[in-house]
């Protein structure tokens, strides 16, 4: 498996925990369905998934406070149903009369560095080798380019990204350490109608986390 490492920047992040339920409150670092998203973002073919196996954090963590305009609701399911039997029908969202604020306390001036690798599925069809996802990967990183824009937790915040080629001219990562407590690792999606999530212990050595594999014993339903 050639494993892969990109780096992830930007102004603001927001990593929301779960537990939660109406103020959003990041998780100390980017979760690694978060990361995950990202190399998606660059490279994204039903025959292949993204495993991340490490996090390294690249500057200090550092939080903000921050008040936003939302809106207070969705579609539902169920208008969306009505109008595409009859044909007509009013879907929008009126941002005026559904705003409501939401405090946030938010991650700032963050810079990851994500090392994963891609597992094409078994039952790929034969025209659709490693090789030929890993030189589409490594094209579009080099040069920049993506699907839809990597974003770091919310879609507002939008990431950089670099694909790291020669890890040793690049600075190391913070020197700290400490328990992060249970995480997010992400979702089983065995059941479609209802995506379970899965948790994971975090800790961060010398400012890198270590990501178990997806069936170990260290990922809990």
């Amino acid at each position: 498996m050639q494993p892969y490492c990109l780096e992830l920047s930007g102004p603001f992040a927001c990593f929301t925990r779960p537990e939660m339920k109406v103020e959003r409150v990041s998780y100390d670092v980017i979760t690694p369905s978060a990361a995950r998203a990202c190399f998606e973002a660059i490279l994204w073919k039903p025959a292949m998934r993204w495993q991340v196996h490490k996090i390294e954090v690249l500057r200090p963590i550092r939080w903000i406070n921050l008040r936003r305009n939302e809106v207070a609701s969705v579609v539902s399911t169920r208008n969306m149903e009505v109008t595409m039997r009859s044909g007509s029908g009013d879907l929008g969202l009126y941002v005026e009369d559904d705003r409501q604020q939401r405090a946030g306390l938010f991650l700032r001036d963050v810079t990851y560095r994500i090392h994963a690798h891609m597992n094409v599925l078994p039952g790929a069809a034969p025209d659709n080798p490693t090789i030929k996802f890993q030189g589409m990967f490594e094209r579009r990183a080099s040069k920049g380019q993506c699907v839809n824009q990597p974003y770091l937790g919310c879609r507002e915040f939008a990431a950089s990204f670099r694909l790291v080629t020669n890890l040793a001219a690049e600075p190391v990562p913070i020197p700290e350490t400490r328990d992060l407590g249970f995480m997010l690792y992400d979702l089983d999606f065995a059941n479609p109608q209802d995506p379970t999530p899965r948790f994971f212990r975090a800790r961060l050595e010398n400012g890198v986390i270590n990501i178990p594999a997806w069936d170990s014993e260290e990922v809990r339903g």
